[in-house]
């Protein structure tokens, strides 16, 4: 009796070719999601840091409105002299022109 190899069922290279594509996208996925992830983590950093100072502002405002009648007449004032540019009567404001 006389056995009969068959020839080997040669791997495709279009299966071989596909698979490598794949593995290439898959890759380049991945790279992109980290760096989208990375500039999302920045972007947080930021906005904490920027909730920290306006809680800053806010602790400043509460202590400068809590201190009673003195305080408010004080922050209003303060208010006026910076935002507005008001005076008092009669007194006297130099103007820097060199700037700040």
């Amino acid at each position: 009796m006389k056995l009969i190899k068959g020839k080997k069922p040669s791997k495709s290279i279009l299966l071989r070719v596909a698979i490598f594509a794949f593995a290439v996208y898959a890759l380049m996925l991945l790279v992109q999601q980290q760096a989208q992830i990375s500039a999302k983590k920045q972007a947080l950093d930021s906005a904490k840091q920027q909730v920290k100072i306006q809680e800053i502002n806010n602790d400043d405002l509460k202590n400068a409105l809590g201190s009673g009648q003195d305080g408010q007449s004080a922050y209003i004032e303060k208010a006026a002299r910076e935002g507005l540019d008001f005076s008092k009567p009669g007194e006297r404001v130099f103007v820097n022109i060199a700037g700040k």
